[in-house]
């Protein structure tokens, strides 16, 4: 049981990361929310059905390989940069139900799936990449949640309106609620390319838009964390954000300037 305040807003919460506890076998609130989360976007998603002359009966068969093929990737990338504890303790690596699952790695995996996929069923790249942005930024948004019920994924300490109260290594401290900011803003990027992907001027637009936007969002979230993926004194998630959103910045501006000399 974690105890989690927001002493700024009044709100103290004892929060279980196990949902259902059937003695050996037990669900936790990580895995309910990522599954929610997942069901909410292929809901959304067969509504945009033949938008971008994308069928939902492809998203549900390339779902089929994407989840597990993302969730693998994501595994992967975080224990990369965390080989030092999973070397002494192997078994660990299997064991996602305390979180562990970097974005990015995720992000890779799915992009790689996709390109295979699109080969294979012959269907235009960007196209299915524009189709499906609104909703891996609604995923990440829901996704985060995950991260409360485990207590984890915070940033420094803070006297902020927002600060979050935890117990961590019997110590209270009160810290960013970098999960919570994450949300938000992803929220946000999904409203925003939700809204877009009617008026979509070029193949890749709202693709383009959310590697600028998350690239951002993240570079600035990152600097908060306290469990970032380290590379010496190198926040990889950090630089790897930064690099995101300048490339795909100058792709959507160089779109803008073409257009203007048109």
């Amino acid at each position: 049981m974690n105890n989690i305040k927001f002493e700024g807003l009044g709100i103290d919460l004892n929060v279980n990361p196990v949902l259902v506890d059937f003695n050996e076998i037990k669900i936790y609130w990580y895995a309910f929310i990522i599954i929610t989360g997942i069901a909410i976007c292929l809901l959304l998603c067969k509504k945009d059905n033949g938008k971008y002359n994308i069928k939902f009966d492809d998203i549900l068969l390339l779902a089929l390989f994407l989840l597990p093929i993302s969730i693998i990737c994501a595994r992967i990338y975080f224990v990369l940069f965390k080989l030092d504890y999973y070397t002494k303790y192997p078994l660990e690596i299997f064991n996602i139900r305390n979180g562990g699952l970097a974005i990015y790695g995720g992000i890779i995996g799915a992009i790689l799936t996709i390109i295979v996929f699109c080969k294979i069923r012959k269907i235009k790249l960007l196209d299915i990449l524009d189709y499906l942005a609104p909703y891996l930024a609604l995923g990440q948004c829901i996704g985060r949640w995950g991260n409360f019920f485990n207590g984890e994924a915070h940033g420094t300490e803070t006297t902020s309106l927002l600060r979050m109260g935890i117990f961590e290594n019997g110590e209270y401290i009160q810290v960013h609620p970098t999960f919570f900011y994450e949300s938000i803003c992803t929220l946000i990027i999904f409203i925003f390319l939700y809204t877009k992907r009617n008026k979509r001027k070029y193949e890749g637009e709202l693709t383009y838009w959310y590697f600028f936007l998350y690239g951002i969002v993240r570079a600035i979230i990152e600097g908060f964390r306290t469990d970032s993926l380290m590379l010496g004194n190198i926040r990889i998630s950090q630089i790897l954000s930064i690099v995101l959103s300048i490339i795909f910045g100058s792709i959507l501006l160089y779109k803008k300037v073409k257009k203007w000399n048109l």
